[in-house]
């Protein structure tokens, strides 16, 4: 369990419980990981009150950090008396998903554990702007939790793309599948592979009378399951758990989460950002947004972080 000696815990000032904590203290006790409980705040209000001094704000900075540390301590002080190596982290900064990734950065973590907040009425996971950017961002994996427990023989689903011929796309594949193999130890899970596939095209049916449609996509389907089932193989993962299924990637990978009460989906991200991450986002986004369930992403190799340390 060494793909984890190093995990970033993010904590988040506006919750009383801390799910990340709780993962983190699990994948802590069987990787023998080295916890960060890292902890980004700002507040205007200190920043912009004219009324007092530069000297005087910089006090009520102070004493709000000196809480905030205290506070960070008092969480870090039973992982301790367990056992655990951990230290505290607490950083001023006004672009929380900055400050994470700059201190990711700078102490080598390997991963970054966050909690997501829980929609009550929709009883559905709400990403922040900050969990958004994280994705698209961060160099390393980023694990967003929900506040619940990872039971025993669970279920994780990783979004796998056999269809993509370049060398990237084929690497990512397998670095996603090594990850959760690694996180199905850790909960003594299963894991299962899904690729969704694109339907015949409605204007070829149309303007090609002769076309079978049928044959056409049967085809498609067998050149997935086969793909799908070789590179199961190669990780020595059941054929059974194995699902190629007909529809768009958004659609489909939630769907099947769902259904089979997944614990966590694995999934990659190319982390676009600026105008083509506004206007296009791409396929991991769409289905991120429909999941309700614990998410690890993970970045292609060649990925090089916008966020400077």
């Amino acid at each position: 369990m060494s793909d984890y000696p190093h995990i970033l815990v993010v904590i988040d000032p506006s919750r009383d419980t801390q799910p990340a904590l709780k993962r983190a203290e699990l994948m802590a006790q069987t990787c023998q990981s080295h916890l960060t409980l890292f902890m980004s705040i700002f507040d205007f209000s200190y920043e912009m009150t004219s009324m007092l001094s530069a000297e005087d704000r910089e006090t009520l900075r102070n004493g709000i950090v000196e809480q905030r540390q205290r506070w960070l301590e008092q969480l870090a002080l039973p992982l301790r008396e367990a056992g655990l190596n951990v230290q505290t982290k607490l950083s001023w900064h006004n672009r929380p998903f900055e400050s994470i990734i700059e201190h990711a950065q700078e102490a080598n973590c390997n991963l970054i554990l966050k909690s997501t907040h829980l929609h009550d009425k929709l009883k559905s996971v709400i990403f922040t702007p900050t969990d958004w950017s994280l994705m698209r961002k961060a160099p390393m994996p980023v694990l967003l939790v929900k506040e619940h427990e990872w039971p025993d023989d669970g279920v994780i689903l990783v979004a796998v793309n056999v269809a993509a011929e370049d060398n990237e796309h084929r690497l990512l594949n397998d670095k996603l599948i090594k990850r959760a193999q690694v996180l199905a130890e850790l909960i003594k899970g299963q894991v299962h592979l899904v690729n969704a596939y694109p339907g015949t095209p409605v204007n070829i049916a149309i303007e090609l009378p002769d076309f079978d449609a049928h044959a056409y996509n049967k085809t498609l389907q067998e050149h997935h399951q086969r793909r799908i089932h070789e590179m199961a193989a190669e990780h020595g993962i059941n054929a059974e758990h194995c699902h190629v299924l007909e529809g768009m990637p958004e659609d489909v990978i939630p769907d099947l989460a769902q259904a089979m009460d997944a614990e966590l989906v694995v999934i990659g991200t190319i982390g676009r950002s600026g105008l083509s991450a506004a206007l296009i986002g791409n396929t991991a986004e769409h289905v991120i947004d429909q999941l309700n369930c614990d998410l690890l992403t993970e970045k292609p190799d060649s990925f090089v972080s916008p966020v400077n340390r």
